[in-house]
């Protein structure tokens, strides 16, 4: 069976209706675990089935891109076994998502992929290269990502260009800063989706959720199905959106 087979699915809202970009915080693999008696790996693993599900039932009912917050700059501070565990992870799941290419999911690494060991740097990068006219979703995953690293990479590359006299400080705009994201090109997010219980961001796609809505579920990821996922944007749905404008 194909890792993302397609399938005729009927979107719980009017097609008009869904978000264009949603974001995932990918919360509660370890306490998963924990409470079954494992290791904090198998909340990994069982994350990352749920990840592969909530992926293609996304690309399923039309949603064009959805953001994964695969692995943050402050995950560095855990466990080398717990790391080396995520190692292995990534490794499979290139390898895996390298043979379904025909699938229709387009994938972009967000965040600095050399921080990385060198082979699994490499995977990414030809997973980009050999995914990149994929049009049916396009798959964010944020790996060694945090919103703050990235506003701070943007700065030093206007910064350089100012510097060089290639950009003058009065012409820097919103859109300037946006340019220079790890997302440029890529819509803000709709919709941040962050289960597990806890109500807060964690440096997720910071500036790129600056009007997203949120939505907030006690559910621990790897139990997270494509019902909650409906539930997510019936609510969505229901919203309304003003961007700072007048009711």
């Amino acid at each position: 069976m194909a890792l993302f087979a397609k399938k005729e699915v009927t979107p719980p809202v009017a097609p008009e209706q869904l978000p264009v970009h949603v974001g995932f915080i990918m919360d509660g693999n370890g306490r998963w675990a924990k409470k079954r008696g494992m290791p904090r790996g198998f909340g990994h693993i069982a994350g990352g089935k749920t990840y592969q599900k909530i992926l293609s039932y996304c690309r399923d009912i039309g949603i064009k891109y959805a953001s994964f917050y695969v692995f943050s700059t402050e995950n560095w501070s855990r466990s080398q076994e717990e790391i080396q565990g995520i190692y292995k992870l990534m490794r499979q799941y290139l390898d895996d998502v390298q043979s379904h290419l025909a699938e229709g999911v387009r994938w972009i690494i967000v965040g600095d992929k050399t921080a990385f060991p060198a082979d699994i740097c490499e995977r990414m990068k030809k997973l980009e290269e050999d995914s990149k006219d994929n049009t049916e979703l396009v798959a964010l995953m944020c790996c060694n990502y945090g919103g703050r690293n990235e506003l701070m990479h943007s700065a030093r590359e206007i910064a350089a260009l100012v510097k060089a006299g290639k950009l003058e400080p009065e012409d820097i705009t919103e859109q300037t800063l946006a340019d220079h994201l790890y997302t440029a090109g890529i819509p803000d997010v709709d919709l941040v989706i962050r289960p597990s219980g806890e109500l807060r961001l964690s440096n997720f796609l910071i500036w790129q959720c600056a009007y997203a809505e949120y939505y907030f579920t006690n559910i621990l990821w790897p139990d997270f199905t494509t019902e909650d996922l409906d539930k997510a944007l019936i609510d969505y749905a229901g919203r309304g959106r003003r961007f700072g404008g007048a009711e």
